[in-house]
């Protein structure tokens, strides 16, 4: 199975990530890089991002702002 994000600016517009996923053949893995990167992934303007697996099933949406503000 593979997992992707899509990520999102701050009008709920795609937008092309700031640091490039890989891919992803466990949704472990998907959130492991996601928590690695996420800060340069909201430098760059993404502000939600969405992890789906390969049938397409969105499984959350996660907004990067609210994890800068908690951190």
């Amino acid at each position: 199975m593979a997992w992707t994000w899509r990520f999102e600016d701050a009008q709920g517009t795609e937008t092309a990530p700031a640091v490039e996923p890989e891919e992803f053949t466990t949704q472990g893995d998907a959130e492991s890089w996601i928590g690695e990167v996420w800060e340069k992934l909201l430098e760059g303007g993404a502000e939600k991002v969405a992890l789906s697996d390969d049938n397409g099933t969105e499984l959350y949406v996660m907004s990067l702002r609210e994890a800068a503000e908690a951190s």
